[in-house]
């Protein structure tokens, strides 16, 4: 059996927004001749694309074309695609008698009668169901294909739009955390010349407790020293550097593996928190790179349903 091309079964539309949620679900029936065709979609976040497909045994042939059509349409996420149909009444009555069969049966219902003690009549109900003597005339699935595959068109349709939508929430909270980011790394910006006073005064303290004498040349040497080792204005101009990167894909019209690279920013910028706490020498410092790691944490677990 020949089916139709993906390309005839529907028209495909462009994308109108950049961040797709994968987690979504879609549903659509229609009558189709004498059946009624039902197609549900369920999606959920997955590293890649995974396309499960299940259908009536007589629509199997469509496997191929279902996941090329998926595939067409979705990046990333698992995905079930779920074909049901039913057959209406009217179907049963264009039922007809194969005549050849019902001979044939009649015969051995004859043979048998000779051979039983006592009397065994089958009623007519009894005979009609028997396999073969009703011929239901079943619906051409060389026709039915394209159908079914338009149909599947709209679900995916209506699958990517709820993705869309959700996408868009989820756009607009790392929107917002991105910012909180921003005012934590500017604000972390303007300590750090109260930071480099505050280790001045509290090493010229710690030596007046030790009795210590210390002319101001080896003070500011010392002073030198501590700073360079707790200097944050690398990890500070990363994060500012992966924080631009961010908004800007929120940005942007692209919609090319835009959750894979939302990750490895996630990942980024959690590696320059981390370098940040473990240079903090005061307790503003900590603070702000705990605040960091918190909202970091939070996008990245938004980021993970992003296609």
């Amino acid at each position: 059996m020949s089916y139709l091309l993906i390309a005839q079964a529907g028209l495909y539309f462009e994308a109108k927004i950049m961040i797709y949620s994968m987690t979504a679900f879609a549903r659509h029936d229609k009558k189709i001749t004498n059946s009624s065709f039902t197609w549900e979609i369920r999606s959920v976040n997955h590293r890649y694309l995974e396309t499960t497909v299940r259908v009536p045994e007589e629509f199997r042939a469509l496997e191929t074309l279902v996941r090329q059509q998926v595939a067409a349409q979705l990046k990333r996420g698992k995905v079930e695609c779920i074909l049901s149909f039913k057959q209406h009444d009217q179907a049963e009555a264009n039922a007809k008698i194969n005549e050849s069969v019902l001979k044939n049966l009649d015969q051995l219902c004859q043979q048998a009668s000779h051979l039983l003690i006592g009397s065994h009549q089958s009623s007519l109900l009894d005979v009609l169901r028997w396999p073969g003597v009703l011929e239901v005339v079943t619906p051409d699935l060389e026709s039915l294909s394209k159908d079914i595959l338009v149909l599947l068109d709209d679900t995916l349709h209506d699958l990517v739009e709820t993705r869309a939508r959700e996408g868009e929430k989820l756009a607009n909270a790392l929107r917002d955390r991105n910012q909180s980011m921003l005012e934590i790394v500017v604000e972390l910006r303007s300590h750090l010349p109260e930071m480099l006073n505050w280790v001045r005064e509290r090493l010229s303290n710690r030596f007046e407790e030790l009795n210590l004498q210390l002319d101001q040349d080896r003070l500011e040497q010392e002073i030198v020293l501590i700073a360079t080792k707790t200097d944050v204005e690398e990890e500070l101009k990363r994060l500012e550097t992966h924080i631009e990167e961010v908004r800007r894909i929120l940005a942007s019209n692209e919609t090319k593996a835009v959750g894979r690279r939302l990750d490895f920013l996630m990942q980024e910028l959690n590696r320059e928190a981390n370098t940040l706490c473990s240079k903090s020498m005061d307790q503003k410092t900590t603070a702000a790179g705990i605040d960091l790691k918190v909202l970091i944490e939070q996008m990245r677990e938004q980021v993970q349903n992003i296609e």
